[in-house]
């Protein structure tokens, strides 16, 4: 055996022994023909064409005029031809992958088998086979993991301090150093292996904490480790005192392959010294191979394990598992025992016969080619004969059968009984013109009893010597092929000759096309006829050039070439095609009719008429047009999108193909919105109202406005406020809302009905508004109904921009107020005026008393009344009778009825009894006085009474006359009068009022306090200035 050579990365090279030994091995190394193994060592999952060892260079082996040819170790192995280096390939070699170390028990080393042959091309000997091995070593490219990312344990409560519980055991693909190496958890390992076993550390008390959630962590011993973890889930069980006991602690049992099921293997016992249920045991496999679960069946209370599917010596010799008896008490208690089933092996494999190339010799459907010129003793093939049965089972003899020039010669002297190579070769010279070929029978028999046989065979085909080289009629041909055509259509057919005889004239026909055509197109390797494989299409590619190869059957063969020219025909198979499969437009609203909303484009594959394209519109409803130069649609309508907002249709497109080809989109036209519509006021309505009374809190919300605008954006968003009616600021509108709220405290001025315009705008440019007017009727109760419809329609008659608010008649009341007060005060002015002017005029008439002169004449300035022509009858007087003053001289008449005519006026009796009253005239001359004017234009003049004034007026009085209408004047520029000096008893009053309150101004009353005693009493002087 040859040196061992470790290569753990690519290009790594490492000689393991000295040079010497190295010179020493090669002057030893086997003669040719004999076997020799190799064993290198290498890690798994090296890169591509790392180098794991040189034939040449490790043992010596010729790397000059030889072929190195890799027999058995692919797809994980390739080697140099030239130099008999040993590469990896693409596939990586992953151990835990290979099928040769599945279910290999720890330590077993992980071997791949491979053979190279060895081929003098020099001297064209029969070829060496060298058998290897590759220890595969692991690496640590596996995470240990858990079962499952839970584990649930249950442990008594009372469980002593120190117990140990068994703790599920990770599983790591990795081997040795690299496999499950600890634990992190407060937990021990018995003595069997890796087994994590949980430590209790306390007591446990079920009341208290029925439950713990643990980490347990796994880590391998690789460098650098893996690790990975689970939770521990520790449930606190009742007590349970005794724990199941095996008989023994393990149990060994042999099976004999293909052992009928229901077969016994062994039967395991425990005995629990509880009573009752928790005696009872329950027999369970405890983390046992799914291989075992699917192999073997335990009885769950008998604890017998029988078989319960076919069991394969070959597939697996050993079956190790542990089997858990579990008591059935509230808190049931296990224990555990190891069970080992060894297979027997029964001669129930019959010897296989493998039979492959060697050398250069390649095998196909079963049958090698020869050439008639080969040397004697030439290697065919390579024969391994294996059994996979055991010990005299396996024991097999090879032989051929039939008269052949053909024999075995084992190829490799370290093979085992059960698995033997042997070289195929000839025995004599071969010819060609006697026989053509061979069938070679190969039979196989084993040790076994009865003994087992098998057979294969191989075809030899004994080929001529090639010369000649396959010629065709054409070297190009070149056709016209319609497109669309269904698969396996002939194409073309190309002919081709060759010279040679036999085999070596026998023609292959091939096709070596451009990478565009390759795959599109095969040929009949036996015909030349080329076939297309699939439906061509000429907007793919219009041409396509094939490469046609004629190869003969010769060794070595060879072949002709010749071209072919396939121009594709163009067909109507394309529809037109839109660029989108859906087209959306958004147009402005009042745009003019016939403007452009969009353009659609569309493409047809084809060429020529099949791909003039004609456009129109599906559904023709006269809205929209299209160009079918450019693709533009036009509107035939003006849009409003609050009529319409979207306008939905379908283009067909026609090509001017035979028959015609169509294609639909769909088209949707959005109309984009403008500010055309104003808000329009769904709530409250211009007739309605609604009662607030006094006690209406502040910030209450009194009265709601909505509003619409069937606009769509920012044309759609409103905003309300109050353009009028709100003069005392009582009420705010919210901006948004539209909620009209109480903003100032109910007064008395205003109760009444209060008219809010309110205005409600959009955002839209410019924007646009509607007006609500809205009702509120502030008062207690809502009684007189007739006066609330009264208010509501003098509303919505009075102009907008007056103010209804409150009560009209308080500020109306409270300007009569102002005027009544101003009369007063005007009365009393005149009043004072008049009681002035009485006083000057008595202290006029005493100074010219005291001035009297007898027999002088009185001055026309002196006025005396009238003397009346009656005495009035009836006055008597009840005190004594004085002395009467001495008259006054007279006026003369035609003064005093100048002055009558002056005044104009009249006294009247309203009724009979009625003291006569003086009515003043209401016109007078020009140059009057101003201030009777002035009352006059204010108010009614007042009428004057004059009735008596007392019952004691006696006759005696009857001297005095009467006050005369000439007792009133009305002064013509001078502030002078003077009157009689008799005494009156008479005294005036004022009228009631003589027109009715509804005319401007009040009748001015005037009344004069009835004078104390005075030697002038009697003589009344009144003076009413105009």
């Amino acid at each position: 055996m040859g040196p061992l050579r470790h290569s753990p990365g690519p290009g790594e090279r490492r000689l393991l022994l000295p040079t010497l030994l190295l010179a020493l091995l090669l002057l030893l190394a086997p003669s040719p023909g004999h076997a020799t193994r190799v064993v290198y060592k290498v890690a798994e999952e090296q890169p591509p064409n790392t180098l794991i060892g040189s034939l040449a260079a490790d043992y010596g082996f010729p790397d000059v005029g030889h072929l190195y040819k890799l027999e058995v170790g692919a797809p994980y192995l390739r080697v140099d031809g030239k130099t008999g280096d040993i590469f990896t390939t693409e596939t990586s070699i992953d151990r835990e992958g290979l099928r040769e170390c599945q279910n290999q028990l720890p330590g077993e080393p992980c071997i791949l088998e491979f053979e190279v042959s060895i081929t003098d091309l020099v001297q064209n000997g029969s070829p060496r086979l060298l058998e290897g091995q590759i220890e595969v070593q692991d690496i640590n490219d596996n995470t240990p993991n858990f079962a499952s990312p839970v584990i649930t344990l249950p442990i008594p409560e009372n469980t002593n301090i120190g117990s140990l519980f068994s703790i599920p055991v990770a599983s790591d693909r990795d081997a040795g150093p690299n496999g499950v190496a600890s634990y992190e958890l407060q937990v021990a390992e018995d003595q069997e292996g890796k087994q994590p076993q949980l430590i209790v550390m306390g007591n446990l008390d079920r009341e208290r904490l029925d439950s713990y959630d643990l980490t347990i962590k796994v880590q391998d011993g690789g460098n650098p480790p893996r690790a990975s973890s689970a939770l521990l889930r520790v449930t606190v069980l009742d007590t349970n005192d005794n724990a199941p006991k095996f008989e023994r602690p393990s149990y060994e049992a042999e099976l004999s392959e293909n052992s009928p099921i229901g077969h016994s293997v062994i039967q395991v016992k425990a005995n629990d010294s509880d009573q009752g249920a928790n005696a009872e045991i329950d027999y369970t496999f405890h983390q046992a191979p799914e291989v075992v679960r699917r192999l073997l069946r335990l009885d769950r209370n008998t604890g017998l394990i029988t078989v319960q599917g076919p069991v394969d010596r070959e597939d697996l010799s050993t079956l190790r598992f542990s089997v858990l008896a579990k008591d059935r008490g509230t808190n049931p208690k296990s224990a555990r025992a190891q069970v080992v089933v060894t297979v027997k092996d029964m001669n129930d494999n019959a010897p296989t016969i493998e039979i492959r190339g060697i050398g250069l010799v390649t095998h196909q459907d079963g049958m090698a080619n020869i050439s008639e010129d080969v040397a004697e003793e030439t290697a065919v093939a390579l024969v391994q004969v294996s059994d996979r049965d055991e010990g005299e089972n396996a024991a097999v003899t090879c032989v051929v059968a039939g008269d052949v020039p053909f024999q075995l010669r084992q190829a490799s002297e370290t093979g085992s009984d059960s698995k033997k190579k042997y070289f195929l070769q000839t025995t004599t010279p071969l010819d060609y013109e006697k026989v053509k070929d061979y069938t070679i029978e190969i039979v196989a028999v084993d040790s076994g009893n009865p003994p087992l046989s098998s057979t294969n065979s191989l075809k030899v085909q004994v080929v001529d010597v090639n010369d000649n080289a396959p010629v065709f009629t054409q070297s190009i041909t070149e056709v016209a092929f319609p497109e669309n055509n269904k698969p396996g259509e002939v194409v073309a057919e190309v002919t081709a000759s060759d010279a040679d005889s036999g085999s070596n004239a026998e023609l292959v026909y091939s096709l070596e096309p451009e990478p565009a055509a390759k795959g599109l197109f095969t040929i009949s390797p036996e015909t030349g006829e080329i076939r297309v494989k699939t439906s061509l299409d000429r907007e793919q590619r219009e041409s396509y050039e094939l490469k046609v190869v004629a190869a003969d059957r010769g060794s070595p063969s060879l072949q002709g070439t010749a071209t072919v020219l396939v121009n594709v025909l163009d067909c109507n198979d394309n529809d037109p095609k839109f660029m989108l499969s859906g087209y959306n437009f958004s147009v402005m609203e009042n745009m003019p009719a016939l403007s452009p909303v969009g353009m659609v484009t569309v493409i047809d594959g084809d060429k020529g008429e099949n791909a003039r394209v004609q456009l129109t519109v599906e559904q023709d409803n006269g809205d929209f047009v299209i160009q079918n130069g450019t693709g533009t649609i036009l509107s035939s309508l003006s849009f409003d999108r609050e009529q319409q907002s979207t306008y939905t249709f379908q283009l067909k497109a026609v090509d001017g193909g035979v028959p015609p080809r169509s294609a639909y989109v769909g088209v949707t036209i959005n109309v984009l919105d403008e500010n055309d519509n104003a808000p329009f006021i769904t709530a409250p309505s211009n007739t309605s109202h609604r009662l607030l009374t006094p006690q209406t809190r502040l910030g209450e919300t009194v009265s709601q406005v909505t509003a619409e605008d069937i606009d769509s954006g920012v044309n759609a968003e409103l905003t309300y406020s109050i353009a009028g009616g709100n003069p005392y600021g009582l009420f705010q509108i919210g901006s948004h809302s539209g909620a009209i709220t109480l903003e100032k405290e109910i007064e008395r001025r205003h109760h009444g009905l209060h008219r809010l315009v309110v205005k409600v705008s959009d955002r839209g440019k410019p924007p646009r508004y509607g007006t609500a007017l809205v009702h509120l009727y502030v008062n207690e109760t809502l009684a007189n109904r007739t006066l609330l419809e009264t208010l509501l329609g003098h509303s919505l008659d009075t102009p907008l921009d007056i103010d209804i608010a409150g009560d009209p008649e308080y500020e109306r009341s409270k300007q009569r107020g102002n005027i009544l007060f101003g009369v007063v005060a005007g009365v009393v002015a005149v009043a004072l005026l008049i009681a002035l002017a009485v006083l000057v005029r008595y202290c006029r008439q005493r100074e010219a008393k005291s001035g009297y002169q007898a027999g002088k004449k009185e001055t026309k300035d002196l006025y005396a009344p009238k003397p009346s022509s009656k005495v009035s009858k009836g006055n008597k007087s009840k005190g004594k009778k004085s002395k009467s003053p001495k008259p006054v001289k007279p006026v003369e008449d035609e003064d005093e009825t100048g002055l009558q005519k002056s005044l104009k006026f009249n006294l009247m009796s309203d009724a009979p009894g009625d003291s006569p009253r003086i009515h003043l005239p209401l016109n007078y001359p020009p140059g009057s006085p101003d201030l009777g004017r002035h009352y006059r234009s204010n108010s009614p003049l007042p009428s004057i009474q004059l009735q008596p004034q007392s019952p004691s007026a006696s006759k005696k009085h009857q001297v005095v006359q009467e006050l005369p209408p000439a007792n009133t004047f009305v002064g013509t520029g001078d502030t002078t009068s003077t009157g009689s000096e008799q005494y009156s008893d008479y005294s005036y009053r004022t009228n009631p009022p003589k027109y009715p309150s509804k005319q401007v101004g009040q009748p001015l009353r005037l009344s004069t306090p009835q004078p104390p005693p005075h030697p002038y009493h009697g003589a009344i002087w009144t003076e009413v200035w105009e």
